[in-house]
């Protein structure tokens, strides 16, 4: 049975931590950043959890995580 390939866009949006859990970026932090107040900058620079009902597609876009 052939090796799963990894979805290299999926590896690079994507950390996974010891828990299992997944980060990810916010959107809407690439440009058009003076129209944006310095407040929701702030807060689009956190990084966040994935929610649980979207992990199971990440897990298959990252077969060997």
């Amino acid at each position: 049975m052939p090796k799963l390939k990894t979805r290299k866009s999926a590896l690079k949006r994507y950390k996974i931590t010891g828990n299992n859990l997944f980060l990810r970026r916010h959107a809407y932090k690439g440009h058009l950043l003076m129209k944006k107040s310095n407040r929701q900058k702030r807060k689009l620079s956190q990084v966040l959890c994935v929610k649980n009902s979207d992990t199971n597609a990440i897990k298959l876009m990252l077969p060997y995580s």
